[in-house]
């Protein structure tokens, strides 16, 4: 029903400039013949030659300075978006080097790490998740495997997701790559697994069941201070009161999980958008009225062209103007509901 609806609007957007070209063909048929039974009709052309250039001069001017300034406010946009952009991105860096203490921390059960990082080497988080799709036996043999780690193993495999920047990658480098802009499917995936969330889960909303087998005390003294001025400089507001316990793991995760993946992944959406397409659609009028509407008639007076030239300059510049008055609305709706 929807690819229905949305073929009958492409058709729909297509009428104006069925009609534009119809007309455009429709009088240069008519000026032509008039041109030929009328040789006074040509004075009368080319009379009228220097107002249809201002005429048409004025118009791509207008154009042409809505163009130039809506450049300049796009070109604000997106440098602002840039700045938050790479302010998210430092988040997810320091977020990332707390993540990598925990991982390599005392914190786990003793064996967790070989069984993981060996056992089921090449295995990833996001497998797991999505294990119903059949695309990962290991995933699939993993969840059916009985574990002695408390079911912490799902809290480590999610951790190691969060150290690669590829959603390909099936182990972590041993030197931690920080990209200066993350790659958006790796973005998107920790995205759609709230990745992150899981500090939240074991150490906030289930605490009470794991806390025997997540020992966040054996993390180093020094680690933990370093963990604590990473997360000031995420945000000093969010954790300034705050220690290295399971309350500040748990609200680290969920901070991360609810407020800075969604907008990485929200501002990076938005410095990826291609140029709006009215800027397209208007630059594409400016280009047809100064080819046809300025240059072509002042090369008929310059040059000496015959008549057709101009015949086709009127022509055009006439479908041009009516094609805008057809399609405009139109097109501005579309691009307010896009």
């Amino acid at each position: 029903m929807r690819e229905n609806k949305s073929f009958f609007r492409d058709i729909y957007a297509l009428i104006p400039l069925l009609f534009s070209g119809f007309l455009c063909i429709a009088l240069i048929f008519l000026l032509w013949q008039k041109s030929t039974s009328d040789p006074a009709f040509i004075t009368t052309l080319s009379g009228v030659t220097t107002i249809f250039i201002s005429i048409s001069g004025f118009l791509a001017a207008i154009i042409m300075v809505y163009l130039a300034s809506a450049a300049a406010g796009l070109k604000n946009t997106r440098n602002t978006v840039i700045d938050t952009l790479s302010k998210y991105t430092q988040k997810m860096h320091n977020f990332r080097s707390i993540v990598e203490l925990l991982l390599r921390s005392k914190m786990w059960l003793p064996g967790l790490n070989e069984y993981i990082d060996d056992e089921f080497a090449g295995l990833t988080f996001f497998e797991v998740k999505e294990f119903y799709k059949g695309k990962s036996k290991l995933a699939i043999e993993f969840l059916q495997e009985s574990h002695h780690y408390e079911d912490t193993e799902q809290l480590y495999l999610e951790l190691k997701s969060l150290l690669m920047t590829n959603p390909k990658d099936k182990k972590i480098p041993d030197n931690i790559r920080y990209p200066k802009v993350y790659d958006k499917e790796i973005v998107a995936k920790w995205l759609e697994h709230k990745c992150g969330s899981g500090l939240w889960y074991y150490f906030g909303y289930k605490y009470g069941s794991f806390k025997e087998s997540l020992d966040f005390n054996s993390v180093f003294e020094r680690h933990q201070e370093k963990i604590m001025t990473l997360a000031n400089s995420i945000d000093g507001e969010a954790f300034e009161d705050s220690s290295f316990n399971e309350v500040f793991l748990a609200k680290l995760g969920e901070y991360m999980s609810n407020e800075v993946i969604p907008k990485l992944f929200q501002f990076q959406d938005k410095t990826d958008k291609k140029m709006p397409g009215i800027i397209r659609y208007l630059y594409g009028i400016f280009l047809c009225l100064v080819l046809t509407g300025v240059l072509l008639p002042l090369a008929f007076l310059l040059l000496s062209l015959p008549i057709i030239t101009l015949i086709i300059s009127y022509a055009f510049v006439v479908s041009i103007i009516f094609f805008i008055a057809t399609s405009f609305y139109q097109f501005v709706i579309r691009e307010i509901n896009s």
